[in-house]
């Protein structure tokens, strides 16, 4: 069965930083387009970021921006999202999500075939 296991999340102060991880099992990464999605209590679903199966193309949320690298090791079959500079804002659970699609990517979620279980992330003094 297809998985996604996301990594890294925890607790840190305003100001720090967060490295988590996407690891997928059972289907290999290099055609697939890999979002980041987070999800904060009583809100909606938000694309941060995603990165295209070649690595060519890469989409950041404006909240994100600046702060926030999303980077691939196909080899590895893994993703990886550096989280710098974090706001208690930035507070939610995280869940990355696998496309077909090998040139382009986007955050609609719609679109996604595959989803990890999240992990949570809080940006708290």
């Amino acid at each position: 069965q297809v998985q996604l296991v996301e990594s890294g999340g925890g607790l840190v102060q305003p100001g720090g930083s967060l490295r988590l991880s996407c690891a997928a099992s059972r289907f290999t990464l290099d055609d697939y387009a890999i979002g980041w999605f987070r999800q904060a209590p009583g809100k909606e679903r938000e694309g941060v970021s995603c990165i295209s199966g070649n690595n060519g193309h890469t989409y950041y949320a404006d909240s994100v921006k600046g702060r926030f690298t999303i980077s691939r090791d196909n080899a590895k079959n893994t993703v990886t999202l550096q989280m710098n500079s974090l706001k208690p804002e930035d507070t939610a659970v995280y869940y990355c999500a696998a496309e077909r699609r090998r040139y382009y990517c986007s955050v609609y979620g719609p679109n996604y075939d595959y989803w990890g279980q999240g992990t949570q992330v809080t940006v708290s003094s």
